[in-house]
């Protein structure tokens, strides 16, 4: 058999009905530019459109027609029960931080605001936890009794505070029907008494303001305390200042012999289901505005027999110290 050899060389050999004239090239290069191009373009508009996004979110700190402001976004925490939402934001509408819709009142809630030159954001928050995220935002707004259980003084550490004439006056409840009876009138008379009056404000010194207008000795006249002798009656209540308050009234019912069950709860709702079902004789833990909506929403029969003192609800600072970062526009 003959041998053959082959050379081959270090270029490929394209094989038949492959080969393509170089002729044929610049076309396909020209193809491939194009698209080249078209795709630099659309990358270019893509990248131009994230740009254009980025800076429209930071751009919402800037001043806008409205009022807003684009400036650093300020979080001020307040409570998330109805009415002390409303009530802290009204606070904040007082001191200039806010403006909320006309008409907005007892039942304001942020979406009611309507000018926010600060660029503040509403942080809403259950009342009693609101102190403990204090140091996680900017400022927050602090219901009286929760500021002093976490060692706040409402007078010197607040920043803003509701003057005593708020409407938030707290008050004794009971329910609807218990009002006359001896064990009612005997609470309220001790209650409305000028000891408790001297006590809160020698106690609190402004953090707690007493409402009562006429105080009394401690007694009713029109109670048969006879009656009453070995009796109990048992008042759920917040630990501060109610449940403080209550033990004076409890040596002024301990001279007729009449033992006072203080109750201590930490929440809002409770002291109001305990006094429905009839557990509990009175409560002593909530204002008039939160009592009503409680009612309309609960189905719930209580009623106030008297009205006590005010807790002054405050704006403290959190991240911020001072009033700075909400007065520079």
């Amino acid at each position: 058999m003959t041998s053959r050899c082959f050379l081959f060389s270090d270029k490929a050999i394209p094989r038949r009905g492959n080969i393509r004239s170089n002729q044929q090239y610049p076309k396909k290069q020209k193809e491939i530019k194009t698209m080249k191009k078209h795709s630099i373009k659309l990358t270019a508009l893509v990248l131009a459109l994230v740009l254009v996004a980025a800076l429209a979110l930071t751009g919402c700190g800037s001043k806008s027609d409205d009022g807003s402001s684009d400036a650093p976004v300020i979080q001020i925490a307040v409570p998330n029960d109805t009415t002390n939402e409303a009530r802290a934001l009204l606070l904040l509408q007082d001191n200039g931080i806010i403006k909320l819709a006309d008409g907005a009142g007892i039942t304001a809630t942020k979406n009611d605001i309507v000018e926010n030159p600060y660029n503040v954001e509403i942080v809403e928050t259950e009342a009693a936890q609101i102190p403990n995220i204090l140091q996680d935002v900017d400022y927050a707004v602090i219901n009286s009794n929760y500021a002093i259980n976490a060692g706040l003084n409402p007078v010197t550490d607040s920043l803003v505070i509701e003057g005593s004439s708020s409407a938030y006056a707290n008050i004794l409840a009971v329910k609807e029907g218990n009002e006359s009876s001896d064990k009612v009138k005997a609470l309220v008379a001790a209650l409305e008494s000028q000891q408790v009056v001297d006590y809160i404000n020698e106690k609190y010194d402004g953090s707690v303001v007493s409402t009562v207008e006429n105080p009394t000795d401690g007694f009713d006249a029109s109670v048969d305390y006879d009656a009453l002798s070995g009796e109990t009656i048992s008042v759920a209540a917040s630990p501060t200042p109610h449940a403080e308050i209550l033990e004076v009234v409890k040596t002024i019912l301990a001279e007729k012999n009449i033992t006072l069950d203080i109750q201590v709860y930490n929440d809002y709702v409770v002291p109001n289901t305990v006094v429905e079902d009839g557990t509990t004789d009175a409560n002593y833990f909530q204002h008039q505005p939160y009592l009503d909506d409680f009612n309309n929403e609960n189905g719930t029969h209580i009623v106030s027999v008297g009205a006590i003192h005010v807790e002054p609800m405050g704006l403290y600072g959190g991240k911020q110290t001072t009033l700075d970062a909400l007065s520079a526009k």
